[in-house]
């Protein structure tokens, strides 16, 4: 193991994790981020939504980001997968690298995100990011107009369904067996003009990434241009959880419970993007890695005072 100690680990080198070294990078602290290179929005062919940024490539904003931050000389970046993390007996973090020995660190942020959990349909994978899409806000705009479908995954799908009349007068909610509308639920859509569709859904077709409709298992196609769906979500990574973090049941997933500064229950970690909040967005995994990267560096500079840790 090196002997050096880091001031901070950040552990996800996207957004979150790229936001939170910034901070403690102006505040001249050593940090190493750690990155396996398989951001969620990887599949999207543009990001939108994020000022400064909107309509470029989730991998040419990620070089920019990148080069920003590394311009910092007490930052470091280092490839490669973090498979395990502990707390040592001197207050510090051990984190276990696929790339070389273990590095240790005063405080951890792990901006690690998740994993969608794609529906098993034919078509779908290969659509996923370009024609399936997962928010309307960061999508919606550029599939305007078009014939739009929601594919439910819960009943969720029904609060998905009611936005996208905003983008089209052209909606269909494919059930697809994974729940039966209610009275009220169906007088709500009615009322926005979404049409209900409960046969199951067998394949998707049109020549991919494009998409022209959605088959039924009868054989018949309806014809739509986007389909939105809201997947399951799992943790990208297992190192919450080794270090003890409590995790939550969200909306869609396993979330990583942190207070307002984005300290989980272990002291001394922190958790950003993702994997600590829903709604999910490019804007609020910024923000909070940014939230989380202050407070750490808070954290050891208050500590060293002797002093409570406070608000900024």
């Amino acid at each position: 193991m090196s002997d050096q100690i880091y001031d901070v680990v950040v552990v996800g080198g996207s957004w979150a994790g790229l936001a939170a070294a910034m901070q403690l990078g102006r505040a001249r602290r050593r940090v190493l981020v750690v990155d396996g290179g398989r951001p969620r929005n990887r599949f999207a062919h543009s990001s939108h939504g994020f000022l400064g940024q909107d309509g470029r490539s989730p991998a040419e904003i990620l070089d920019t980001f990148r080069a920003q931050v590394l311009a910092y000389p007490t930052v470091g970046f280092r490839a490669g997968e973090a498979t395990t993390a502990h707390a040592s007996g001197d207050g510090a973090f051990v984190v276990a690298l696929s790339s070389g020995d273990p590095v240790q660190a005063r405080r951890l942020i792990l901006a690690t995100g998740v994993v969608d959990e794609l529906p098993g349909i034919p078509g779908l994978a290969e659509r996923w990011g370009r024609t399936v899409l997962h928010c309307p806000y960061c999508h919606g705009y550029e599939v305007a107009d078009g014939r739009l479908g929601v594919l439910a995954t819960s009943e969720a799908a029904v609060h998905h369904a009611l936005l996208l009349p905003d983008w089209s007068d052209r909606v269909t909610l494919f059930t697809n067996g994974s729940f039966v509308p209610d009275a009220e639920q169906r007088a709500a859509l009615a009322a926005r003009g979404v049409q209900v569709e409960t046969r199951v859904v067998a394949a998707l077709v049109g020549d991919a990434p494009g998409l022209t409709g959605v088959r039924l298992q009868d054989g018949e196609i309806v014809a739509v241009d986007a389909l939105f769906t809201a997947t399951r979500t799992r943790m990208a990574s297992g190192l919450a959880e080794a270090l003890g973090c409590a995790l939550h049941e969200g909306r869609l997933g396993p979330i990583v419970r942190t207070d307002a500064r984005k300290e989980t229950s272990v002291p001394g970690v922190f958790c950003a993007g993702d994997a600590a909040r829903e709604p999910h967005g490019a804007t609020w995994a910024v923000a909070d890695g940014a939230t989380a990267g202050v407070a750490a560096h808070q954290s050891l500079a208050l500590a060293a005072a002797r002093a409570p840790i406070g608000s900024r």
